[in-house]
């Protein structure tokens, strides 16, 4: 007779437990809202002008060159990395001094790993590639990471991209690869 107890007990209590998680699920199911709310973006992250886009939203400029090189738009103040076969690795907005470089096919003759840009902001991953009336012309990161706009006040020639773009265009820009300017 005990055993027969003890059986009805630890059924009596599965189907209470199945009762009360039943219970529990009903009342959540009614809480939850119809549409999962939507993500919000997390405050601490920063966007970025080198979220790689696509191709289509900013294909390479058409009479660019060929081969491994950097494509620089001075009128859509855009850059593109071209690996090989002639794939875009990465596409970005730059913020451009107003000393701009000729249109045409430049070589890269200096790079440094950091030092002081003309407007005095402490830079890193500097390449040079075009002089214009004197002034040397290259690319630059800011190592605060602003993207502040010239003052247009000063001649500056530098062409700032974020701390990411500038890691990325060092890793292709070395000493005599192509720099190709479009308009």
């Amino acid at each position: 007779m005990a055993r027969i107890k003890s059986s009805t007990l630890v059924s009596g209590l599965t189907a209470a437990a199945i009762v009360v998680v039943a219970v529990l699920a009903a009342q959540a199911a009614g809480s939850a809202p119809d549409q999962p709310p939507q993500a919000r973006p997390s405050t601490s992250a920063v966007k970025s002008p080198s979220t790689k886009p696509t191709p289509k939203t900013y294909p390479l400029p058409v009479a660019s060159g060929t081969g491994r090189r950097v494509v620089y738009s001075v009128s859509a103040k855009r850059i593109w990395l071209v690996g090989d076969a002639e794939k875009v690795d990465r596409t970005y907005a730059v913020v451009a001094g107003n000393v701009a470089p000729s249109v045409g096919i430049h070589r890269v003759f200096s790079r440094r790993a950091s030092g002081i840009g003309g407007d005095g902001a402490q830079v890193e991953h500097v390449v040079l590639f075009a002089t214009t009336d004197g002034i040397n012309v290259g690319f630059s990161a800011a190592t605060d990471g602003s993207l502040a706009k010239p003052d247009p006040s000063k001649q500056t020639a530098a062409i700032r991209e974020t701390r990411l773009d500038g890691t990325a265009l060092w890793q292709i820009a070395t000493i005599g690869s192509t720099v190709f300017v479009v308009k």
